[in-house]
């Protein structure tokens, strides 16, 4: 399974490596896309693929450390502009 996904990280995990948390203790493959970090809050893109049940474990993790999950549309490569 492969999903692109919104991470919304409150202030208080600033110190936190959440991200290398996933990657060590679960089975899945992480793209970071693009991602911004300050003092008070962070976001993250995240591409995210492996086993459907290590995934939703994952999201469980994620959930649990009130960290905001949502799923984007992948783009299909298929939406250019063809205008001239």
């Amino acid at each position: 399974m492969e999903m692109v996904i919104g991470l919304a990280f409150p202030g208080k995990l600033k110190d936190e490596s959440v991200i290398c948390y996933l990657c060590k203790n679960y089975d899945i493959d992480l793209n970071m896309i693009e991602a911004s970090f300050s003092m008070s809050s962070g976001w993250a893109i995240l591409e995210i693929e492996g086993e459907e049940e290590e995934i939703e474990r994952a999201f469980d993790y994620l959930i649990a450390k009130n960290i905001k999950i949502q799923k984007i549309e992948k783009n299909s490569g298929n939406d250019r502009d063809e205008t001239q």
